[in-house]
């Protein structure tokens, strides 16, 4: 089975182009409605008792996450799943890890009115922002209709598609410059391919195009259903949304339930679980400093018009 899998895989990459393509250097975005939607995302008025806010769990300078194995909500209420990354989270097909949300905008309202999380709602939100003479005067500006929830989250989801983290040294890479990697790096990105890692972790955001189950060759140890919660169809059993590698060396711990600590722990685990291979010492070395070229540049305020 297993050199079934790897043979298919061969032929993909034979017979196509480069499965992942550097992130753009610049992107289009409203100027107006992201500078809105930053301030949004650092309001904590979006939660119920005023203390959380998006940047709580997603932090820029920490990786768009919060390193934390599960996030904390409103009374320091414990969640169910590690937060994932905000950064490069335009070019995921779909949010959260069970994927019930298709895009940014679905995906801000989720921790909005979850109870564990913020526990609020725009009846409650609104007043409070209302009562803000400089919101009032952005979301005119912008809005005909002002300040509404849907205008919320559609600012919010402005400035979020800022967010990406381009000229990564892989990325670098890519576009032709070949020095920008060490022996072992392009060794590493070598075995990434060869052990099929690429068939999950493809695209621009190497992840996050697609649903997969968490233990293909291995049954992974896991209480959580991943879309099945969402579906509730048999099938989609410990589906989830393959994370992107993006910045991976900054968002630890990995996988949804934050367990694992380490790169190279984790590497070990997708290997046996995903792939079913016992990897070296050696090879795991060079995969986790493949891995590590992917931190891009996170000057956001630059990755404009």
């Amino acid at each position: 089975m297993k050199k079934l899998i790897l043979f298919s895989l061969f032929t993909l990459l034979l017979f196509s182009k480069e499965l992942i393509t550097p992130i753009p250097l610049k992107i289009e975005y409203d100027v107006k409605k992201a500078f809105l939607g930053k301030k949004l995302f650092s309001e904590t008025k979006l939660s119920q008792d005023n203390t959380i806010s998006c940047a709580s769990c997603h932090i820029l300078e920490e990786g768009g996450d919060d390193n934390l194995p599960v996030s904390f909500g409103i009374n320091a209420q414990k969640g169910t799943r590690n937060s994932p990354t905000i950064l490069n989270s335009k070019f995921n097909t779909v949010q959260f890890w069970d994927g019930r949300a298709q895009d940014l905008e679905e995906q801000a309202h989720g921790p909005i009115h979850n109870p564990v999380e913020m526990n609020s709602n725009f009846s409650e939100i609104i007043p409070k922002l209302q009562q803000d003479i400089q919101y009032k005067k952005l979301f005119k500006d912008i809005y005909t209709d002002g300040i509404t929830g849907e205008n919320i989250l559609n600012a919010i989801a402005e400035y979020e598609k800022t967010l990406i983290t381009p000229h990564s040294r892989f990325d670098q890479y890519l576009r032709g410059n070949k020095s920008a990697l060490s022996v072992e790096e392009i060794n590493g990105f070598k075995l990434f391919k060869e052990y099929g890692c690429i068939s999950c972790h493809n695209g621009v955001n190497i992840g996050g195009n697609l649903m997969q189950k968490m233990g293909i060759l291995e049954k992974f140890k896991t209480n959580d259903f991943g879309l099945y919660n969402v579906t509730k169809k048999e099938e989609d059993k410990y589906y989830f949304k393959v994370p992107s590698l993006r910045n991976i060396q900054l968002t630890s711990p990995y996988f949804h339930d934050g367990l694992t600590s380490t790169l190279t722990e984790a590497v070990k685990k997708m290997s046996f679980y995903q792939v079913g291979y016992e990897l070296s010492e050696k090879e795991i070395s060079d995969i986790v400093k493949f891995l590590e070229t992917l931190t891009g540049e996170q000057n956001f305020d630059k990755n404009n018009k």
